[in-house]
Protein backbone atom coordinates (compact mmCIF):
# COMPACT_ATOMS: atom_id res chain seq x y z
CA UNK A 1 0.00 0.00 0.00
CA UNK A 2 0.99 3.40 -0.77
CA UNK A 3 2.55 5.46 2.27
CA UNK A 4 4.58 8.43 3.46
CA UNK A 5 7.89 7.08 1.94
CA UNK A 6 5.84 4.62 -0.79
CA UNK A 7 4.37 5.81 -4.03
CA UNK A 8 2.96 4.05 -6.78
CA UNK A 9 3.07 5.01 -10.55
CA UNK A 10 0.59 2.58 -13.65
CA UNK A 11 3.61 4.65 -15.96
CA UNK A 12 6.46 6.41 -16.27
CA UNK A 13 6.46 10.75 -17.00
CA UNK A 14 9.25 12.79 -16.54
CA UNK A 15 7.04 14.84 -14.00
CA UNK A 16 7.63 12.05 -12.01
CA UNK A 17 11.61 13.60 -11.42
CA UNK A 18 9.68 16.20 -9.03
CA UNK A 19 8.53 13.13 -6.77
CA UNK A 20 12.25 11.99 -6.95
CA UNK A 21 13.67 15.21 -5.87
CA UNK A 22 10.26 15.56 -2.74
CA UNK A 23 11.65 12.06 -1.75
CA UNK A 24 15.56 13.39 -1.60
CA UNK A 25 14.72 16.47 0.05
CA UNK A 26 12.60 14.18 3.15
CA UNK A 27 13.07 11.00 4.57
CA UNK A 28 13.81 8.99 1.23
CA UNK A 29 11.45 6.53 -0.01
CA UNK A 30 10.57 4.01 -3.11
CA UNK A 31 8.67 5.07 -6.44
CA UNK A 32 7.29 1.86 -8.14
CA UNK A 33 6.29 2.07 -11.56
CA UNK A 34 3.85 -0.68 -13.04
CA UNK A 35 2.01 -0.90 -10.33
CA UNK A 36 -1.60 0.79 -9.39
CA UNK A 37 -2.42 2.25 -6.36
CA UNK A 38 -4.10 -1.06 -4.67
CA UNK A 39 -0.56 -2.37 -4.98
CA UNK A 40 -1.33 -4.46 -7.64
CA UNK A 41 1.16 -5.20 -10.60
CA UNK A 42 0.09 -4.01 -14.25
CA UNK A 43 3.43 -3.92 -15.92
CA UNK A 44 4.86 -1.61 -17.87
CA UNK A 45 5.99 -1.23 -21.18
CA UNK A 46 10.11 -0.04 -22.47
CA UNK A 47 10.74 -1.54 -19.40
CA UNK A 48 14.85 -1.47 -20.16
CA UNK A 49 14.61 1.82 -21.87
CA UNK A 50 13.18 3.37 -18.84
CA UNK A 51 15.88 0.88 -16.87
CA UNK A 52 18.04 3.36 -18.50
CA UNK A 53 16.93 6.58 -18.99
CA UNK A 54 15.38 7.23 -15.29
CA UNK A 55 19.03 7.13 -13.75
CA UNK A 56 20.11 9.33 -16.30
CA UNK A 57 17.47 11.87 -16.22
CA UNK A 58 18.22 12.21 -12.45
CA UNK A 59 21.65 12.44 -12.20
CA UNK A 60 21.45 15.23 -15.11
CA UNK A 61 18.47 17.12 -13.33
CA UNK A 62 19.07 16.66 -9.44
CA UNK A 63 22.69 15.32 -9.34
CA UNK A 64 21.57 12.59 -7.00
CA UNK A 65 22.02 8.45 -7.81
CA UNK A 66 18.53 6.79 -7.98
CA UNK A 67 18.71 2.83 -7.32
CA UNK A 68 16.54 1.94 -10.12
CA UNK A 69 15.69 -2.06 -10.80
CA UNK A 70 13.48 -3.97 -12.88
CA UNK A 71 11.19 -6.46 -11.27
CA UNK A 72 8.90 -9.23 -12.97
CA UNK A 73 5.72 -10.89 -11.22
CA UNK A 74 3.29 -12.89 -13.82
CA UNK A 75 4.66 -12.45 -16.65
CA UNK A 76 4.77 -8.34 -16.44
CA UNK A 77 7.58 -6.15 -15.71
CA UNK A 78 7.74 -3.30 -13.17
CA UNK A 79 10.48 -0.59 -11.82
CA UNK A 80 11.48 0.14 -8.80
CA UNK A 81 12.74 3.68 -7.68
CA UNK A 82 14.78 4.10 -4.63
CA UNK A 83 15.98 7.35 -3.69
CA UNK A 84 17.61 8.17 -0.16
CA UNK A 85 17.23 10.95 2.06
CA UNK A 86 19.52 13.80 0.83
CA UNK A 87 22.03 16.08 3.82
CA UNK A 88 22.04 19.10 1.22
CA UNK A 89 18.82 20.56 -0.85
CA UNK A 90 17.90 19.35 -3.87
CA UNK A 91 16.09 21.09 -6.62
CA UNK A 92 14.64 20.17 -9.96
CA UNK A 93 14.91 22.85 -12.58
CA UNK A 94 15.00 25.61 -10.04
CA UNK A 95 12.28 24.54 -7.91
CA UNK A 96 12.80 22.54 -4.37
CA UNK A 97 9.83 19.87 -3.78
CA UNK A 98 9.38 18.17 -0.45
CA UNK A 99 7.79 15.07 0.96
CA UNK A 100 5.02 15.52 3.63
CA UNK A 101 2.71 12.96 4.35
CA UNK A 102 0.97 11.05 1.08
CA UNK A 103 1.63 14.90 -1.07
CA UNK A 104 4.39 16.69 -2.77
CA UNK A 105 4.64 19.77 -2.22
CA UNK A 106 6.67 23.09 -3.62
CA UNK A 107 9.20 25.13 -1.30
CA UNK A 108 9.19 28.77 -1.58
CA UNK A 109 9.39 32.30 0.65
CA UNK A 110 9.96 31.22 4.53
CA UNK A 111 9.05 27.24 3.87
CA UNK A 112 12.89 27.19 1.86
CA UNK A 113 14.35 29.21 3.71
CA UNK A 114 13.55 27.06 7.15
CA UNK A 115 14.32 24.04 5.13
CA UNK A 116 17.66 25.22 3.28
CA UNK A 117 18.95 26.10 6.64
CA UNK A 118 17.74 23.39 8.38
CA UNK A 119 20.23 21.00 5.36
CA UNK A 120 22.78 23.61 6.84
CA UNK A 121 22.26 22.19 10.31
CA UNK A 122 21.17 25.14 11.28
CA UNK A 123 17.53 27.06 12.05
CA UNK A 124 16.77 31.05 11.28
CA UNK A 125 17.34 31.97 15.07
CA UNK A 126 21.01 30.59 14.71
CA UNK A 127 21.81 33.07 12.47
CA UNK A 128 23.51 36.38 13.71
CA UNK A 129 22.40 39.83 13.47
CA UNK A 130 25.21 41.94 12.17
CA UNK A 131 24.31 45.48 14.02
CA UNK A 132 23.19 44.59 17.73
CA UNK A 133 25.21 44.70 20.73
CA UNK A 134 24.47 43.41 24.20
CA UNK A 135 23.94 46.82 24.95
CA UNK A 136 20.29 45.99 23.12
CA UNK A 137 19.28 43.29 25.88
CA UNK A 138 17.60 43.89 28.74
CA UNK A 139 19.55 42.62 32.26
CA UNK A 140 15.98 42.29 34.00
CA UNK A 141 15.04 40.32 30.80
CA UNK A 142 18.09 37.57 31.80
CA UNK A 143 17.54 38.02 35.43
CA UNK A 144 13.92 36.75 34.89
CA UNK A 145 15.33 33.64 32.60
CA UNK A 146 17.91 33.00 35.64
CA UNK A 147 15.53 32.72 38.51
CA UNK A 148 12.93 30.77 36.94
CA UNK A 149 15.93 28.23 35.28
CA UNK A 150 17.14 28.00 38.60
CA UNK A 151 13.44 27.81 40.25
CA UNK A 152 13.12 24.83 37.92
CA UNK A 153 16.68 23.12 39.15
CA UNK A 154 17.67 23.25 35.35
CA UNK A 155 19.78 26.19 36.22
CA UNK A 156 22.64 26.19 38.95
CA UNK A 157 21.99 28.19 41.73
CA UNK A 158 25.69 29.68 41.75
CA UNK A 159 24.85 31.27 38.30
CA UNK A 160 21.98 33.40 39.72
CA UNK A 161 24.38 36.79 39.34
CA UNK A 162 26.37 35.38 35.74
CA UNK A 163 26.74 38.27 33.52
CA UNK A 164 24.76 38.86 30.79
CA UNK A 165 27.67 37.60 28.25
CA UNK A 166 28.45 34.10 30.30
CA UNK A 167 24.57 34.03 30.29
CA UNK A 168 24.59 34.63 26.30
CA UNK A 169 27.76 32.21 25.76
CA UNK A 170 26.18 29.33 27.99
CA UNK A 171 22.87 29.41 26.05
CA UNK A 172 25.15 29.65 22.39
CA UNK A 173 23.71 32.71 21.10
CA UNK A 174 26.64 34.96 21.04
CA UNK A 175 28.94 33.87 18.14
CA UNK A 176 32.94 33.54 18.28
CA UNK A 177 33.47 37.37 16.73
CA UNK A 178 30.40 38.97 19.64
CA UNK A 179 27.76 38.79 17.07
CA UNK A 180 24.36 38.01 18.91
CA UNK A 181 21.92 35.51 17.34
CA UNK A 182 18.53 36.00 16.51
CA UNK A 183 17.18 34.02 19.09
CA UNK A 184 19.34 36.24 21.62
CA UNK A 185 17.09 39.23 20.53
CA UNK A 186 13.92 37.86 20.39
CA UNK A 187 14.48 36.04 24.13
CA UNK A 188 15.94 39.35 25.59
CA UNK A 189 16.28 42.54 23.48
CA UNK A 190 14.85 45.81 25.05
CA UNK A 191 12.81 45.99 22.14
CA UNK A 192 12.93 42.78 19.90
CA UNK A 193 10.68 45.14 17.44
CA UNK A 194 13.73 47.40 16.23
CA UNK A 195 14.82 43.84 14.37
CA UNK A 196 11.60 41.79 14.04
CA UNK A 197 8.54 42.77 12.62
CA UNK A 198 6.55 40.51 13.74
CA UNK A 199 7.68 39.69 17.56
CA UNK A 200 3.22 39.96 18.50
CA UNK A 201 0.89 38.29 20.39
CA UNK A 202 -2.48 39.53 19.15
CA UNK A 203 -5.74 38.62 21.30
CA UNK A 204 -8.94 39.70 19.85
CA UNK A 205 -12.47 39.35 21.36
CA UNK A 206 -15.46 38.15 18.90
CA UNK A 207 -18.94 37.40 19.15
CA UNK A 208 -20.79 35.82 15.88
CA UNK A 209 -17.54 35.90 13.48
CA UNK A 210 -14.46 37.70 12.40
CA UNK A 211 -16.03 40.75 11.40
CA UNK A 212 -17.86 41.34 15.25
CA UNK A 213 -14.54 41.93 16.67
CA UNK A 214 -15.25 44.00 20.11
CA UNK A 215 -11.77 44.49 21.53
CA UNK A 216 -8.17 43.16 20.91
CA UNK A 217 -4.76 43.75 22.73
CA UNK A 218 -1.61 43.50 21.25
CA UNK A 219 1.15 42.02 23.50
CA UNK A 220 4.64 42.95 22.52
CA UNK A 221 8.14 42.87 23.61
CA UNK A 222 10.60 40.05 24.22
CA UNK A 223 9.44 36.43 24.10
CA UNK A 224 11.10 35.24 27.26
CA UNK A 225 8.10 37.13 29.34
CA UNK A 226 5.03 37.03 26.75
CA UNK A 227 3.48 34.40 28.01
CA UNK A 228 3.28 35.81 31.80
CA UNK A 229 2.27 39.18 30.39
CA UNK A 230 -0.56 37.56 27.92
CA UNK A 231 -1.75 35.22 30.64
CA UNK A 232 -2.54 38.98 32.61
CA UNK A 233 -4.27 40.57 29.97
CA UNK A 234 -6.33 37.35 29.32
CA UNK A 235 -7.16 37.32 33.56
CA UNK A 236 -8.17 41.15 33.61
CA UNK A 237 -10.04 41.34 29.82
CA UNK A 238 -10.63 37.98 28.51
CA UNK A 239 -11.42 34.91 30.37
CA UNK A 240 -13.19 34.55 33.88
CA UNK A 241 -11.89 33.50 36.89
CA UNK A 242 -15.24 32.23 39.20
CA UNK A 243 -15.19 32.55 42.75
CA UNK A 244 -15.60 29.63 44.90
CA UNK A 245 -14.48 27.92 48.62
CA UNK A 246 -13.07 24.97 49.30
CA UNK A 247 -13.94 24.73 53.32
CA UNK A 248 -13.10 28.65 54.64
CA UNK A 249 -10.01 29.11 51.58
CA UNK A 250 -11.76 31.30 48.82
CA UNK A 251 -10.34 30.18 44.82
CA UNK A 252 -10.34 31.51 41.94
CA UNK A 253 -8.99 29.19 39.34
CA UNK A 254 -8.90 30.88 35.82
CA UNK A 255 -11.56 29.08 33.54
CA UNK A 256 -9.33 26.82 31.48
CA UNK A 257 -6.30 24.89 33.08
CA UNK A 258 -3.24 27.78 33.62
CA UNK A 259 -0.54 25.33 33.52
CA UNK A 260 -2.19 23.64 30.37
CA UNK A 261 -2.69 27.28 29.07
CA UNK A 262 0.60 28.08 29.59
CA UNK A 263 2.30 25.32 27.74
CA UNK A 264 -0.17 25.93 24.33
CA UNK A 265 1.28 29.56 24.65
CA UNK A 266 4.84 28.14 25.68
CA UNK A 267 4.65 26.33 22.62
CA UNK A 268 2.99 29.19 20.20
CA UNK A 269 6.19 31.17 20.71
CA UNK A 270 8.75 28.96 20.66
CA UNK A 271 7.95 27.34 17.49
CA UNK A 272 6.46 30.64 15.36
CA UNK A 273 8.26 30.93 12.13
CA UNK A 274 9.69 34.76 13.37
CA UNK A 275 9.85 35.49 9.19
CA UNK A 276 6.00 35.51 9.22
CA UNK A 277 2.67 36.89 10.71
CA UNK A 278 2.12 37.61 14.65
CA UNK A 279 0.92 34.98 16.85
CA UNK A 280 -2.74 35.83 17.18
CA UNK A 281 -4.97 34.44 19.79
CA UNK A 282 -9.40 34.66 19.21
CA UNK A 283 -11.49 34.47 22.36
CA UNK A 284 -15.27 33.30 21.05
CA UNK A 285 -18.10 32.94 23.36
CA UNK A 286 -17.59 29.41 24.16
CA UNK A 287 -13.76 28.53 22.94
CA UNK A 288 -10.82 30.14 22.12
CA UNK A 289 -8.17 29.26 19.10
CA UNK A 290 -4.64 29.94 19.00
CA UNK A 291 -2.74 30.36 15.54
CA UNK A 292 0.99 30.77 15.11
CA UNK A 293 2.63 30.53 11.24
CA UNK A 294 4.90 27.49 10.72
CA UNK A 295 3.85 23.79 9.89
CA UNK A 296 5.12 20.90 11.41
CA UNK A 297 8.33 18.43 10.71
CA UNK A 298 8.57 17.13 7.65
CA UNK A 299 6.82 14.31 8.34
CA UNK A 300 4.49 14.85 11.31
CA UNK A 301 0.35 15.55 11.15
CA UNK A 302 -1.37 16.92 14.14
CA UNK A 303 -2.30 13.18 15.30
CA UNK A 304 1.35 12.45 15.59
CA UNK A 305 1.43 15.66 18.57
CA UNK A 306 -1.41 13.26 20.12
CA UNK A 307 1.32 10.09 20.69
CA UNK A 308 4.95 9.86 21.67
CA UNK A 309 7.07 11.58 19.38
CA UNK A 310 10.42 13.05 19.27
CA UNK A 311 11.01 17.01 19.53
CA UNK A 312 12.06 18.68 16.39
CA UNK A 313 11.96 22.10 17.55
CA UNK A 314 11.66 25.08 14.60
CA UNK A 315 13.98 27.30 16.54
CA UNK A 316 16.43 25.32 18.32
CA UNK A 317 18.08 27.67 20.57
CA UNK A 318 14.42 29.31 21.70
CA UNK A 319 13.28 25.97 22.59
CA UNK A 320 16.57 25.27 24.33
CA UNK A 321 16.34 28.26 26.47
CA UNK A 322 12.75 27.88 27.18
CA UNK A 323 13.59 24.20 28.28
CA UNK A 324 16.38 25.89 30.98
CA UNK A 325 13.99 28.24 31.83
CA UNK A 326 11.56 25.45 32.79
CA UNK A 327 8.76 26.53 30.25
CA UNK A 328 8.78 23.98 28.29
CA UNK A 329 10.09 19.55 28.01
CA UNK A 330 12.88 18.31 25.62
CA UNK A 331 11.11 15.20 24.94
CA UNK A 332 7.85 16.10 22.80
CA UNK A 333 5.65 16.10 25.82
CA UNK A 334 4.28 19.23 25.70
CA UNK A 335 0.48 18.21 23.94
CA UNK A 336 0.61 15.29 26.25
CA UNK A 337 0.76 17.72 29.28
CA UNK A 338 -1.60 20.06 27.85
CA UNK A 339 -4.01 16.88 27.25
CA UNK A 340 -3.35 15.96 30.89
CA UNK A 341 -4.45 18.92 31.83
CA UNK A 342 -7.75 19.61 30.56
CA UNK A 343 -8.74 16.07 31.60
CA UNK A 344 -8.13 16.82 34.73
CA UNK A 345 -10.28 19.83 34.58
CA UNK A 346 -13.09 17.84 33.04
CA UNK A 347 -12.89 19.69 29.80
CA UNK A 348 -12.87 18.78 26.30
CA UNK A 349 -9.52 17.86 25.06
CA UNK A 350 -7.88 20.83 22.75
CA UNK A 351 -7.93 20.42 19.09
CA UNK A 352 -5.10 20.63 17.36
CA UNK A 353 -4.94 21.37 12.87
CA UNK A 354 -2.82 22.88 10.52
CA UNK A 355 -4.42 25.86 9.20
CA UNK A 356 -3.15 28.95 6.55
CA UNK A 357 0.62 27.79 6.35
CA UNK A 358 0.38 27.55 10.37
CA UNK A 359 -0.69 25.19 13.15
CA UNK A 360 -4.31 25.84 15.56
CA UNK A 361 -5.34 24.98 18.32
CA UNK A 362 -8.53 25.41 19.97
CA UNK A 363 -9.83 24.31 23.04
CA UNK A 364 -13.81 25.15 24.98
CA UNK A 365 -14.05 27.25 27.78
CA UNK A 366 -15.62 26.81 31.39
CA UNK A 367 -17.11 30.07 31.70
CA UNK A 368 -20.09 28.76 33.46
CA UNK A 369 -22.85 30.47 31.38
CA UNK A 370 -20.74 34.05 31.63
CA UNK A 371 -18.98 34.38 28.62
CA UNK A 372 -18.66 37.81 28.45
CA UNK A 373 -16.06 39.34 30.31
CA UNK A 374 -15.62 42.74 29.11
CA UNK A 375 -17.41 45.96 30.00
CA UNK A 376 -20.90 46.27 27.86
CA UNK A 377 -20.50 50.49 28.23
CA UNK A 378 -17.12 50.54 26.87
CA UNK A 379 -15.57 48.43 24.68
CA UNK A 380 -12.32 50.21 25.03
CA UNK A 381 -11.77 50.17 28.58
CA UNK A 382 -12.20 48.04 31.43
CA UNK A 383 -13.42 50.25 34.36
CA UNK A 384 -13.21 49.01 37.81
CA UNK A 385 -14.07 50.47 41.51
CA UNK A 386 -11.22 52.63 41.65
CA UNK A 387 -11.73 53.64 45.43
CA UNK A 388 -10.35 50.96 46.78
CA UNK A 389 -6.96 51.54 45.40
CA UNK A 390 -4.69 53.84 46.93
CA UNK A 391 -2.07 56.69 44.70
CA UNK A 392 1.23 54.14 46.42
CA UNK A 393 -0.46 50.76 45.95
CA UNK A 394 -1.31 52.03 42.81
CA UNK A 395 2.02 53.42 41.65
CA UNK A 396 3.98 49.95 43.27
CA UNK A 397 1.37 48.21 40.92
CA UNK A 398 2.58 50.18 37.88
CA UNK A 399 6.67 49.66 38.44
CA UNK A 400 5.75 46.20 38.92
CA UNK A 401 4.11 45.97 35.45
CA UNK A 402 6.80 47.76 34.09
CA UNK A 403 9.83 46.11 35.54
CA UNK A 404 8.09 42.80 34.05
CA UNK A 405 7.63 44.55 30.60
CA UNK A 406 9.12 47.59 29.98
CA UNK A 407 7.30 48.41 26.53
CA UNK A 408 4.09 47.82 28.35
CA UNK A 409 1.06 50.14 27.28
CA UNK A 410 -0.93 52.50 29.77
CA UNK A 411 -3.58 50.56 28.16
CA UNK A 412 -2.74 47.30 29.39
CA UNK A 413 -1.69 49.01 32.85
CA UNK A 414 -5.40 49.54 33.05
CA UNK A 415 -6.80 46.73 32.32
CA UNK A 416 -4.35 44.55 34.80
CA UNK A 417 -4.75 47.35 37.50
CA UNK A 418 -8.36 47.86 37.22
CA UNK A 419 -8.48 51.23 37.09
CA UNK A 420 -9.38 54.11 34.06
CA UNK A 421 -5.96 55.41 32.04
CA UNK A 422 -6.38 58.70 33.10
CA UNK A 423 -5.85 57.49 36.65
CA UNK A 424 -2.57 55.90 34.96
CA UNK A 425 -1.26 58.81 33.35
CA UNK A 426 -1.39 60.62 36.85
CA UNK A 427 0.45 57.67 38.31
CA UNK A 428 3.35 57.51 35.89
CA UNK A 429 3.72 61.61 36.45
CA UNK A 430 4.04 61.93 39.96
CA UNK A 431 6.53 58.85 39.30
CA UNK A 432 8.36 60.50 36.55
CA UNK A 433 8.68 64.04 38.65
CA UNK A 434 10.22 62.36 41.47
CA UNK A 435 12.41 60.93 39.24
CA UNK A 436 11.69 57.21 39.48
CA UNK A 437 10.48 56.44 36.00
CA UNK A 438 11.38 57.62 32.58
CA UNK A 439 10.55 57.26 28.75
CA UNK A 440 12.80 56.32 26.67
CA UNK A 441 11.73 56.73 22.95
CA UNK A 442 8.56 57.58 21.44
CA UNK A 443 5.02 56.27 22.68
CA UNK A 444 4.81 53.83 20.17
CA UNK A 445 7.99 51.90 19.75
CA UNK A 446 9.52 53.00 22.82
CA UNK A 447 9.69 51.33 26.49
CA UNK A 448 10.01 52.38 30.02
CA UNK A 449 12.86 52.90 32.42
CA UNK A 450 13.16 52.36 36.20
CA UNK A 451 15.56 54.94 37.35
CA UNK A 452 15.60 54.19 40.88
CA UNK A 453 14.02 52.00 43.34
CA UNK A 454 11.04 54.01 45.64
Amino acid sequence: MESQNVEYKLFWKDDYLKWICGFANAQGGTIYIGIDDNGNVVGIKDAKKLLEDIPNKVVNYMGIVADVNLHHKDDLDYISIGIEPSNVPISFRGKYYCRSGSTMQELNGSALQQFVLKRMGRSWDDIPNEHATIKDLDRKAIKYFLDNGIAADRIDKSESNSSTQRVLENLGLITEDGKLKNAALLLFAKNPRRYFTCVEFKIGRFRRNVADLIIQDVIEGNIIQMTDRVVQVLKAKYLTSPIHYEGMKRREPLEVPEEALREILYNAIAHKDYTGAPIQMRVWDDYVEIWNEGGLPIGYTPDTLLKKHSSRPRNRNIANAFFKAGFIESWGRGYEKIFEGFKAAGLPMPTIEEADGGIRVSFQRNNQGNPQTISQTDATETPQKTSQKTPQKTSQKILELIEGNPQITTHEMAAIIGIDRRNIHRNIKKLREQGVLRRVGPDKGGHWEIIKEV
